[in-house]
């Protein structure tokens, strides 16, 4: 065996070199092998051992164990030895022996007191008072009201002084002089001389540049500055959607669906579609813009592929793209009913989720893709979405996509579709947000809305109630406890958590919807308020565009929103496709104001009432409204 190699289980290597083993060999003192390695160590040669010779005259031997152990008990005690057991001996105490010369005991209270000695028991000694003792040479004692005043000194007796008054001391004004803080008695500011140099504010207001007609309109909304075709309700009254060119198929489709007539936004959109124009519309939340966009959008997809054989493994030919994830699979289970019809293929692409079945379908071959910017992003970059081939895009919710931050995601995707493809703006407000793809992407866009069609005009009750901050639950509790649906709407997670757990602590089935769940949860949560297993949905803002539940009779906005769009999207919630609903929003006296200016902004008119826990008026507004209380 090779040197220094340890075999498996064995000793190090050196116990198999040859030259140890030799060593060991005719090593003396080596076991038993014949006398070959030495002589035994019984046989006289060996080790040095003790125990093997005789004990020599008081020789000490080191076997402790055979010999007895010393004990000092056993042994008598020697004059003047002091054992220690001291259990056995008496208590050695000081105070039964005489004390000796000189020697200070510690009981002072049994010794007499030395002379001018000073015991420390000071509840027999007088208490030490600076008062009553004559003060040193030069002493300042703390009693300052018993020595007299100093000239001009200011004594520190505040009850003995006169009160400062502040009205009664001369006014200060900007030449110096002393002015008093009762500002009913000063003369008003604009009645006093102007200091030199001084600017007043209505001056400084007036000096201020005029903004320009450009800037009002670019902050106004997108289309009005591209002149909006108006289109009145009465005038597409008695249409159909066999009227605006769309297939047997999909009206079948649409009929299965619930529509059956066609809406304003969808009359008035959908020949501009199909004949393959830009187009710009903006229509109230739930007045049917899913199906303004879906329907013609498939009908000519439909019209593109006639007579074209469906290869493996096809481009997508029309792209969707929505803010959420729950928008992308609202506007999928509509426009997957109306393709399926006629044979198209959809498929959902979002975050959230895993890709690896997004790309499995892609890899089978789609027809339409309906996602979010991020993802699809995500997958072109990955080379798994071909988008070269695509000649339909359709932005839902444009303003809101771009105020999550995907402007510039949303305009790189749309430079990878093909050239001179058809672009589609829908949302329940255009502003300024989207005036830059409108710039870049419509060609002589077609623009529209419908005519009057604003909140108050509609189908949904608006009440504002002032409440005090601390009855706030209590008052969601009577809100909420109702038969109908409720979608109830915070600002923050956590609250729409905690909510949710107070409305279920009081015997309402209640849910949450917000960012912290996981998109398997979210699904799940919709699925279960839209069957009604769940009469409560308390929801963040990820819940105002897109979810579409039927059925929702009221809404109401725990905390207010921050801007106008905000409060037309959750209120877009109810009152969905004609049917009535309330929309109810707590403020704090403080919001008033702020509620006001936004209300206005929003053109909705609504009450303000002052509540409390208990009040008849919240039984009311929890009933289901009807079209009596809105014409009331």
């Amino acid at each position: 065996m090779p040197k220094n190699k340890k075999p498996a289980g064995g000793r190090p290597s050196q116990n198999f070199d040859p030259r140890y083993a030799k060593k060991r060999a005719g090593g003396p003192f080596r076991g038993n092998d014949g006398g070959a390695r030495g002589p035994r160590r019984d046989e006289g040669a060996g080790r040095y051992d003790r125990a093997d010779r005789p004990a020599r005259d008081g020789d000490r031997r080191f076997d402790r164990t055979e010999r007895p152990r010393y004990d000092r008990a056993d042994r008598p005690a020697r004059d003047g030895d002091r054992r220690f057991d001291r259990t056995e001996r008496p208590r050695y105490d000081r105070t039964e022996r005489p004390a000796r010369d000189g020697e200070r005991r510690f009981d002072r209270d049994q010794r007499p007191s030395r002379d001018g000695e000073r015991r420390f028991d000071r509840t027999e000694r007088p208490r030490y008072d600076r008062a009553e003792r004559p003060a040193r040479d030069g002493e300042r004692r703390y009693d300052r009201p018993a020595r007299p005043a100093r000239d001009g000194e200011r004594p520190f007796g505040r009850d003995d002084r006169p009160r400062y008054d502040r009205n009664e001391r001369p006014r200060f004004s900007r030449e110096g002089e002393r002015r008093s803080f009762d500002r009913d008695e000063r003369p008003a500011r604009a009645e006093r001389p102007r200091a030199e140099g001084e600017r007043r504010w209505e001056e400084r207001r007036q000096e201020r540049p005029v903004r320009t007609q450009a800037a009002e309109d670019r902050i106004d909304v997108v289309h009005e500055r591209l002149e909006a075709q108006a289109v009145q309700a009465d005038e597409v009254s008695e249409m159909t959607f066999a009227d605006l060119g769309l297939g047997d198929n999909i009206v079948r489709a649409l009929a299965a669906l619930g529509a059956e007539k066609p809406f304003p936004i969808q009359a008035s959109t959908a020949a501009s579609i199909i004949d393959g124009r830009d187009v710009l519309a903006r229509g109230r939340t739930g007045s049917g813009k899913t199906i303004a966009f879906g329907a013609p959008l498939v009908e000519k997809v439909l019209r593109a592929k006639a007579g074209v054989k469906r290869d493996f493994g096809r481009a997508p030919v029309a792209l969707i793209m929505a803010p959420t994830r729950e928008l992308a699979l609202q506007i999928d289970r509509t426009v997957q009913a109306l393709a399926r019809s006629v044979g198209l293929f959809t498929t959902q692409v979002y975050g959230g989720v895993p890709q690896g079945r997004q790309v499995g379908a892609l890899k089978k071959g789609v027809d339409i893709v309906i996602g979010t910017p991020g993802r699809i992003g995500d997958l072109h970059r990955q080379g798994k979405l071909d988008l070269s081939q695509v000649s339909v895009s359709v932005l839902d919710e444009a303003d809101h996509m771009c105020e999550l931050g995907f402007l510039e995601p949303v305009q790189e995707i749309l430079r990878q579709t093909a050239e001179g493809g058809q672009k589609l703006l829908f949302s329940a407000t255009l502003d300024r947000e989207v005036a830059a793809l409108v710039d870049e992407f419509l060609v002589a866009p077609q623009v529209y809305e419908v005519a009057g069609e604003t909140q108050e005009t509609g189908t949904i009750e608006h009440r504002i109630l002032v409440v005090e901050h601390r009855s706030k639950p209590e008052i969601l509790d009577q809100l909420v406890a109702r038969e109908g649906k409720t979608l109830v709407f915070t600002r923050t997670r956590a609250y729409a958590e905690m909510l949710a757990e107070q409305f279920d602590d009081a015997g309402v089935d209640a849910i949450s919807l917000h960012g912290d769940l996981n998109q398997a949860k979210r699904t799940r949560n919709i699925d279960r308020f839209s069957k009604g297993r769940a009469r409560v949905l308390v929801a963040t803002d990820v819940a105002a565009r897109g979810i579409h539940v039927d059925d929702v009779d009221l809404v109401i906005q725990a905390d207010a929103p921050d801007e106008y769009k905000t409060y037309l999207h959750r209120a877009g919630r109810t009152g969905r496709a004609g049917r009535t609903g309330r929309v109810v929003t707590l403020i704090p006296r403080q919001r008033r104001r702020r509620m006001t200016e936004m209300l206005e902004r929003a053109e909705i008119e609504a009450p303000f009432d002052d509540v409390r826990p208990g009040d008849d008026l919240l039984d009311e507004l929890a009933g289901a409204p009807t079209v009596a209380d809105l014409t009331a």
